[in-house]
């Protein structure tokens, strides 16, 4: 089933972006590094959908340089998909362009891909396979 997984959060300060979610009463998942993507991330659970607060590590971090260009906010959005092969060769196939040809592995061992914003409107699109 299509669904959105998750909307992704460029914030320059993960401890105080996190701050408003949990005085709001709402858990936010311990920090995990992706370091192939160079960010320190928290999940904010809401319903059958996550908020994705995404520090940069690095200056030379995608974050890093979404934040520089064009400050903190909304960098992506998240949608699963029941098989993510099968999404990713059908989107080659009708020639969609992707930020990477590759799937790759990130936070919880989720298995992404980046479609470009050319491709989707001007929105970054991340497909995860369900789970």
């Amino acid at each position: 089933m299509f669904q959105i997984d998750h909307l992704g959060i460029a914030v320059k300060s993960l401890a105080a972006a996190k701050s408003i979610y949990e005085k709001l009463g709402l858990s936010v998942s311990p920090e995990e590094i992706v370091e192939q993507e160079k960010v320190r991330l928290v999940m904010v659970p809401l319903g059958e959908s996550r908020l994705e607060l995404l520090e940069a590590t690095s200056d030379d971090s995608t974050i890093a340089k979404f934040i520089t260009k064009h400050g903190e906010g909304l960098h992506h959005v998240c949608m699963r998909v029941p098989d993510l092969a099968v999404a990713v060769a059908k989107l080659k196939s009708d020639g969609v362009r992707l930020v990477s040809n590759e799937i790759k592995t990130g936070a919880g061992g989720h298995r992404y891909v980046f479609v470009h914003p050319q491709s989707t409107a001007g929105v970054l699109l991340e497909l995860v396979e369900g789970h």
